[in-house]
């Protein structure tokens, strides 16, 4: 299993250099620039914009912009910059003096680790995943239990809600009846330090997943409950919640373990929406934002994180799928 982390890894580097590569393709071919101000406010002059092009590199041919982000490049004095491979992700375009690190993992002085805006993306889709988790497999479970009742069609018609209409519909409506009708939270907190504040992005940003693990949830344990061993585990008597819990949950989870890596991916790298709509302090926020601005280092920087930790947590779902499921080998 060692040999295979590694191997998976490994093959993390030019997958994330490919992903860099795209990334700063597209990002040179939109049109405007960094410098590109709004048409309603005064516009940076010529030799502004030449000496901001000098200060950041961007006069250089793009060929070298490119190598000099992901590996380096020799400054003004002399001295060689390691970039994106050293973990030097660059210094952001809008906020003058400061670095793309700064902007994403610092927090203020004396300040855990989670109050920064990574640790803010972090946490809402861990919630996320939880809602998801705790809310979708028992419900599978019940719907498969109780099939053709109400239950069973209630939590298929809420399932197919969940999976096809998009996230943000979804958040639209619970804000206009939880903080506009019924006023029990607000649109913007005011801080994000109460639990309560974070209910209802993380129910908004893991429906989706909640959805689509209950109804993989029922699907599978539909096909456990027709087969032998659960038939003699009930010959000989033993409760129904031990057969549930001990014999066919067990095996029922494995599909639904599989996508568990590509939805936890799925909820910290796509929470840029939600986190826009309810103005979280996360990275993804500061991603929207800097698409809006053009900042090439922080655009790059955010989506090389992001890839990162699909690539992890896609390795870590597959580790865990081999200790789940003992026929399974990773070599």
């Amino acid at each position: 299993m060692i040999s295979y982390i590694i191997r998976r890894l490994l093959w993390m580097i030019p997958v994330l250099f490919i992903i860099a590569l795209v990334t700063f393709a597209l990002m040179r071919a939109a049109p405007g620039g960094p410098w590109d101000r709004d048409p309603s406010r005064r516009q940076l002059d010529a030799a502004t914009q030449a000496q901001l092009n000098e200060e950041f590199g961007l006069d250089k041919p793009t060929w070298r912009q490119f190598t000099a982000y992901t590996v380096g490049d020799v400054n003004s004095e002399g001295e060689f910059i390691c970039g994106a491979v050293c973990g030097n992700l660059g210094p952001s375009y809008r906020q003058r003096g400061r670095t793309v690190q700064e902007i994403l993992f610092d927090v203020p002085e004396g300040k855990p680790f989670w109050l920064s805006r990574f640790g803010y993306s972090i946490r809402l889709g861990l919630l996320s995943l939880f809602i998801a988790i705790a809310i979708g497999i028992p419900a599978g479970i019940l719907a498969a239990l109780k099939q053709n009742t109400w239950i069973d069609y209630t939590s298929a018609f809420i399932a197919n809600v969940g999976v096809s209409v998009p996230n943000f519909v979804i958040g639209i409506y619970l804000i206009m009846i939880f903080a506009v009708t019924l006023g029990w939270v607000s649109v913007v907190p005011r801080s994000w330090d109460n639990i309560s504040a974070w209910i209802i992005p993380a129910l908004v940003l893991g429906f989706g997943t909640m959805a689509l693990t209950a109804r993989l949830t029922r699907s599978a344990v539909i096909d456990v409950m027709n087969q032998d061993y659960i038939r003699t585990a009930r010959s000989k008597g033993l409760q129904e919640r031990t057969v549930i819990y001990t014999h066919m949950l067990k095996n029922a989870l494995i599909p639904v373990i599989t996508v568990l890596g590509p939805a936890l991916a799925g909820l910290v790298t796509g929470s840029f929406i939600i986190e826009t709509m309810f103005a979280f302090p996360g990275i993804g926020r500061e991603y929207v934002q800097a698409i809006s601005n053009r900042d090439y280092s922080m655009i790059l920087g955010t989506t090389l994180i992001y890839g990162v930790l699909i690539a992890l947590a896609n390795l870590s779902v597959d580790v865990l799928y081999s200790f789940v499921d003992p026929r399974i080998r990773l070599d």
